[in-house]
């Protein structure tokens, strides 16, 4: 059986993604970088676990890779300027929390954006390399709301990152 490319294509972009800034840093803290995230879902109750899925030739996969840890800020619908910042590459326009307001997370040091819904901070406690990304299984041991709202969501944006 031939695979059909575009039903391939066409069937994967129909998932739900939810978009979050994952927040990073290196082992020493020093530096600090952030992606835009689609590829999120909770995986477990007990512990609390996220599934975080990581483009492998990214800096930040080197991070959490080194560090361990990583933060996800929820956005809010309408935050759609702020995702489309963080999904450029670092090397491309340098640091991206320069102009967005964030502070580090108790539990990990990540960066966390203050102007989102909320946050989970994440252990990693495995990880899975499979095609071009990293599937980081990220245990929550830090949260928290900053308001209520509803979530930024891959479709209302009209962007396709999937197929």
């Amino acid at each position: 059986m031939v695979l059909d490319e575009q039903a391939k294509k066409t069937m994967l972009r129909k998932i739900p993604h939810g978009l979050y800034i994952c927040g990073v840093r290196d082992q020493a803290g020093e530096e600090m970088n952030g992606f835009t995230a689609s590829w999120v879902m909770q995986g477990s109750f007990k512990p609390p676990l996220v599934i975080n899925c990581v483009n492998r030739e990214s800096v930040s996969h080197a991070m959490i890779v080194e560090s361990g840890v990583f933060a996800l800020s929820v956005l809010e619908a309408g935050q759609k300027e702020l995702a489309a910042q963080f999904f450029k590459p670092r090397r491309r326009v340098g640091n991206k929390f320069e102009e967005v307001e964030c502070y580090e997370g108790a539990a990990t040091g990540c960066p966390i954006v203050a102007d989102s819904l909320g946050y989970v901070e994440c252990k990693v406690t495995g990880s899975v390399e499979q095609g071009d990304h990293t599937v980081f299984v990220g245990e929550v041991i830090g949260a928290g709301v900053h308001r209520e709202g509803e979530p930024l969501t891959l479709e209302s944006t009209g962007w396709n990152y999937g197929g």
